[in-house]
């Protein structure tokens, strides 16, 4: 079976990569009171150079936060706190967003908390929400939070037929609407597949497909946590962490057949998978397990590369962004690499080498742990955050240039 191969050749066992790349810090988290801990989460960008996030944890109520950060005439970074979860009454406004940011093209900005909302049955707070945050007429004024979407609203014996936990990022299609993933509820409790459309009468959620469908075993997947993707013919694909053949995760598409969808499943994955999926110009597709990088070409023929070591990084949670004008391939991963975690590099001669390797400086101020995806801007610099690590320990936002 012929395709566009993934070949990963590890060369670093000497301890040579591609290039000397150069990390920068942008901001380190925890130095100010209630300015977000822990970001988990995929940085977006507006056509300013503005980079806006979420942390899981701190701000007021040490339930995460949304965050920008500005570039600045002398070459920082201001961070600004635009939201602080858990500002309401028994978190009727969530708690905890582990997801990144959406950004449509008025400037509003949408995400998901993992837990809390204002519809959560008052025993258990494991429901999450989808927000929507405005940005302010003037300068001086705050931005304008609102729910758009509380979990668990379809509460019929006990499930919540309509998800709870979201733990992925949001997605737009071109007429406006939103698609995510929900973690565990739906039909048979194991995560749904979601699509929110705004309407005269509001946001209105509507389950695409509810995960386990296919008996005890999950053949279909379970427990989606990672965001989901279009494809060039305009299908949805991501990831299930769990189900499967090996019980291990799987790959799957999501297409419209008639008034419904319907799932295929496109790999079995032996190490499950809570990254999202992305494609290259070809229609290739390519994602990552915490072990391995895989490429699925148009014929769903895979092979799986050679897996991920401790001196090159490992744990890899994010995806591979594909940088198609460069034909190159970058990626993070949470642990190895010193134990600090890296961002990694595919070059067109399909070599991979740690690009960065985080804990590289003392008490590891350059950041730990990248849990997150990359963004890459028109020079092609890469933006990502660290789970733990930077000045106070905290976490950072980062950039790397390669």
């Amino acid at each position: 079976m012929r395709f566009l191969r993934l070949c990963l050749v590890l060369l670093i066992a000497s301890g040579i990569g591609f290039g000397q790349a150069t990390e920068t810090v942008l901001y380190s988290f925890g130095g100010v009171p209630n300015d977000g801990t822990r970001p988990v989460s995929s940085l977006i960008a507006d056509g300013l150079g503005n980079l806006y996030g979420t942390a899981s944890e701190g701000g007021t109520a040490d339930q995460g936060t949304v965050f920008e950060l500005s570039p600045q005439s002398n070459a920082t970074w201001t961070e600004t706190t635009l939201y602080n979860f858990c500002s309401a009454t028994n978190c009727a406004d969530g708690e905890r967003p582990l997801a990144g940011l959406a950004m449509d093209a008025a400037g509003n900005l949408y995400g998901t908390t993992w837990t809390g909302g204002p519809t959560c049955p008052s025993a258990s707070g494991q429901c999450g929400e989808i927000f929507e945050l405005s940005p302010p007429q003037q300068s001086a004024q705050d931005w304008t939070f609102s729910v758009i979407y509380g979990f668990c609203s379809d509460l019929q014996q006990g499930s919540c037929l309509d998800g709870y936990e979201p733990a992925a990022q949001l997605i737009f299609d071109s007429a406006g609407n939103l698609y995510g993933t929900t973690e565990r509820g739906g039909t048979f409790g194991q995560g749904t597949a979601f699509e929110l459309s705004s309407g005269s009468g509001g946001w209105t959620e509507n389950v695409l497909y509810s995960f386990c469908s296919l008996g005890a075993l999950c053949s279909d997947g379970a427990y989606p946590v990672a965001s989901l993707t279009f494809g060039p013919s305009g299908n949805l694909y991501g990831t299930a962490q769990h189900g499967g053949r090996y019980r291990a995760g799987v790959v799957f598409q999501l297409s419209k057949n008639g008034g419904g969808w319907q799932e295929t499943v496109l790999l079995n994955t032996s190490y499950g998978s809570v990254a999202p999926v992305s494609f290259d110009a070809a229609g290739n597709l390519y994602g990552t397990t915490p072990s391995v990088v895989f490429q699925l070409n148009r014929k769903q023929q895979a092979e799986h590369t050679r897996p991920f070591s401790d001196a090159s990084g490992e744990d890899s949670q994010a995806g591979v962004l594909v940088d198609r004008a460069r034909n190159l391939f970058y990626g993070t991963a949470a642990g190895g690499g010193i134990l600090g975690g890296s961002v990694w590099e595919v070059n067109p001669s399909r070599e991979l080498a740690p690009l960065y390797l985080f804990c590289s400086l003392a008490n590891c101020t350059d950041g730990q742990g990248p849990m997150a995806g990359l963004i890459e801007d028109a020079s092609g610099n890469l933006y990502g955050t660290t789970e733990y690590g930077g000045t106070y320990g905290s976490g950072v936002v980062f950039k790397v240039t390669p």
